[in-house]
């Protein structure tokens, strides 16, 4: 039986790491970002979409599939 496809996301770092916390600096790398300009395609998961929701103010949402 295949499997589903599974849905991904696709984030790109706008803001700088720069004088923010630890907890956001450490955030970013785990959603594989940490220059501006930086994308990362991620399995779309509620754990990833918290992240997300977590630094929203640095980072955006380029697609969703």
């Amino acid at each position: 039986m295949a499997k589903a496809a599974t849905k991904t996301i696709k984030v790109e770092q706008t803001g700088s790491p720069i004088r923010r916390q630890a907890a956001q600096r450490a955030t970013l790398i785990g959603l594989r970002l940490n220059k501006i300009g930086r994308v990362s395609e991620l399995q779309d998961s509620p754990a990833v979409r918290g992240m997300i929701d977590r630094v929203k103010h640095l980072v955006r949402v380029v697609d969703e599939k």
